[in-house]
């Protein structure tokens, strides 16, 4: 049986001292950042998946590479769909705060 392995997401450790000296505005420059390249992944998945059917409709592509690239597409895209809704609405639970 063949296993397969699952790309897993690396978070950066760093110390609490360097977090603590950053400027003020630095953590929401990081987060685009972030942000930017998971859209990014996202967006290298889906035309990987693309250029994989694309080879499969041509016949030269292989089945099951095909599937792997599309399944991975999919998952990635509902990722994003789910961590989009999240932001969202805890846009909107900020935005109805009274103050």
């Amino acid at each position: 049986m063949k296993s397969v392995s699952v790309n897993t997401i690396e978070i950066p450790s760093t110390p609490a001292s360097s977090r603590a000296e950053k400027p003020q505005g630095a953590g929401q420059e990081g987060f685009g950042k972030e942000l930017a390249a998971a859209v990014g992944k996202v967006d290298e998945l889906q035309v990987a998946a693309d250029v994989e059917a694309q080879k499969l409709a041509g016949g030269e592509g292989n089945l099951h590479e095909t599937m792997l690239a599309l399944e991975k597409a999919d998952v990635a895209m509902r990722v994003a769909m789910k961590v989009r809704a999240k932001l969202v609405e805890a846009y909107n639970d900020v935005m109805r705060m009274t103050v």
